[in-house]
């Protein structure tokens, strides 16, 4: 096997992991995290498979504005719930 083999295998792993970890994750800051560092993997996925445009669009909205916008409205209701309490 070559090396470009054995890094696919690795960040297909990698992106197997995190999906799992978002499945299985009870904390919600987890959930985030791992579907950030999702989307950076398949990310870097898409650039090795000689797609950069889908990449850097993978890069940019999943791993950044998704990821800002879940931890926002995370704060959000942290708050609303200390609210009520």
């Amino acid at each position: 096997m070559t090396l470009l083999e054995w890094i696919f295998i690795f960040l297909l792993l990698g992106f197997l992991l995190t999906s799992v970890l978002v499945l299985l994750a009870r904390n919600l800051l987890v959930i985030i995290t791992s579907i950030g560092l999702g989307s950076v993997i398949l990310s870097i996925i898409f650039f090795l498979f000689g797609a950069p445009f889908a990449g850097a669009f993978e890069l940019s909205v999943g791993a950044g504005l998704i990821s800002i916008l879940f931890i926002i409205a995370n704060s959000v209701t942290d708050s609303a719930v200390d609210e009520v309490d």
